[in-house]
């Protein structure tokens, strides 16, 4: 006889990030895990090195400069802000603490996979709504919730897909949600969207209440390896956040770069014309090579080749090119690989690399 976990948990297959390296090739381009194509904001970098003369002290458990940094940049409380290891630590406390054996989590079929996992890890059990044109859609949504669901999981945009929904569509969901379903709102990629008609969460939070809206600096501040997230919400769900989280969950020097990258002049700015200039021209170029390419409101696209095999003949055509981007068979879309917008010589190189792809290959 032996110690045995809870059976959800041998469910769960282990995580698997973007790929970094390609046997035999040197120089690689890693466009697989939608980083910032920058890197860190220079103050950050700074901030990192003069932090690490302090790495024997503990940090501050509260995050309370950090916090107040973030209520200032978007004009939030900070009281009603949590700091987390990366917005991922905040998903599965939020899932642990309001969800378990017995019941549910409702989230979209091709939705961040982290949703999946942290359910699965709570022992509930988890509902994947089908999405017709890779797109969640709200009365699918509704119709899945049930007496058992605990909350619903839903990125804006999507990871993945780059699937969009506009502020009246969020809206109507939490209207539309009992009271007692906590609606989780992943808002990582919520610096790069430009359209009018949206709301990163603060807004549904202010109006509804029970809605917690995550965001985080691995995206568009460069700082993924500093593993730095946060949320905001309602007092009562703070409260409950900061019961479960461990008491030092951030580290110091993370919470000095993400201090300092909030406070990067002309930064976020600078990356969102980026992003979105190359955007318009990846999804035109690719297009034009014969990938479909979904709309996105993120800094990556998805890009479809029709069948699997297709979709890893263009993988290996890309890596023997040094050029990484990332399989989507773990979200359930085998055709399909998903691509992070680069710098503008990686972005090019794809460009390249596809369309002589799509020549020698039909």
């Amino acid at each position: 006889m032996r110690v045995e976990p809870r059976p959800s948990i041998l469910s769960v297959e282990p995580y698997v990030g973007g790929e970094s390296k390609v046997p035999g090739v040197n120089r690689v381009m890693k466009l697989s895990s939608n980083e910032g194509p920058f890197g860190p904001p220079p103050s950050a970098i700074e901030a990192l090195r003069a932090a690490a003369s302090e790495a024997h002290r503990y940090p501050d458990g509260s995050a309370k400069a950090l916090r107040e940094a973030i209520g200032a940049r978007f004009g939030l409380d900070p009281a009603r802000i949590v700091c987390g290891n990366g917005s991922d630590e905040i998903l599965t406390l939020l899932l642990l603490a309001y969800t378990g054996e017995g019941t549910e989590i409702v989230m979209s079929a091709h939705g961040f996979l982290m949703y999946d996992l942290a359910g699965r890890w709570a022992g509930a059990r988890v509902i994947k709504v089908p999405e017709p044109d890779l797109k969640p859609e709200v009365d699918a949504l509704l119709a899945a919730v049930g007496p058992r669901t605990r909350a619903v999981c839903l990125a804006n945009p999507n990871n993945p897909t780059g699937a969009f929904l506009p502020a009246s569509e969020i809206a109507r969901l939490r209207e539309n949600l009992r009271p007692d379903v906590l609606l989780i709102l992943d808002s990582a990629y919520a610096e790069y969207v430009t359209r009018p008609d949206y709301d990163p969460g603060h807004g549904i939070v202010d109006r509804y209440g029970n809605t917690v809206m995550t965001r985080t600096f691995s995206k568009v501040f460069g700082l993924g390896g500093a593993r730095l997230g946060w949320c905001y919400t309602t007092p009562e769900i703070a409260d409950v956040l900061n019961r479960v989280r461990g008491p030092f969950n951030v580290n110091a020097p993370a919470m000095a770069a993400g201090i300092a990258a909030l406070n990067e002049p002309g930064w976020i700015e600078r990356s969102v014309a980026h992003n979105s200039e190359w955007r318009a021209k990846l999804t035109a170029a690719l297009s034009a090579a014969g990938c479909r390419v979904w709309p996105s409101e993120g800094n990556f696209l998805l890009l479809g080749f029709g069948t699997p095999d297709r979709a890893k003949a263009a993988d290996a055509f890309l890596k023997a090119r040094g050029i990484i981007i990332r399989g989507m068979a773990a979200y359930g879309l085998p055709q399909c690989l998903r691509l992070s917008i680069g710098l503008a010589e990686e972005n090019e190189a794809v460009i390249a690399a596809l369309s002589d792809f799509a020549q020698r290959h039909g």
